[in-house]
């Protein structure tokens, strides 16, 4: 079956869960990982009392990323406008590797390298979250906290 393919169905299956009123757990098969959300997380902290969690699905043979984010706790007015997987460890702050293309504080996707051309991946880079997962984190940017308002390590 083609990436295409396999995508298509995925995403039909996410939307009738959805319709359904399903919790859509990370879609796709691959390397599972989770990580707690928060503020305190965030470099510096973003004072932020939001939390949430993370579900990913990293598949390496398809280069995909699959994420499944539930979050809650934000100030009135306050809009989830971003959400990425960086590169760095806990402590430090890092580059974009993955757009997770993240809307709404309860979003669930699934994206490939070719996806968005400002940031693309490869299989390698799957690869290397993968082997170092503790060298990646999820955060996702508001817009009263542009630079970050909650943060998760990956962790094995």
């Amino acid at each position: 079956m083609s990436k295409s393919a396999t995508r298509t169905i995925i995403g039909a299956l996410a939307v009738l869960a959805m319709a359904l009123g399903l919790a859509v757990p990370a879609l796709g098969g691959g390397r599972p990982f989770s990580t707690e959300l928060s503020g305190e997380n965030e470099v510096p902290g973003s004072g932020s009392d939001a939390t949430g969690t993370a579900h990913v699905t990293l598949n390496q043979g398809l280069e995909e990323v699959c994420v499944d984010i539930q979050s809650s706790g934000y100030e009135e007015g306050e809009v989830i406008v971003a959400g990425h997987i960086h590169a760095a460890p806990a402590g430090f702050n890092g580059d974009i590797v993955v757009n997770l293309q993240v809307t709404s504080p309860n979003h669930s996707i699934c994206v490939d390298g070719d996806d968005d051309p400002n940031f693309p991946f490869d299989a390698e880079l799957i690869k290397d979250i993968r082997q170092n997962p503790s060298d990646y984190y999820i955060n996702l940017h508001s817009n009263l906290v542009p630079s970050g308002v909650i943060r998760g390590q990956l962790s094995k």
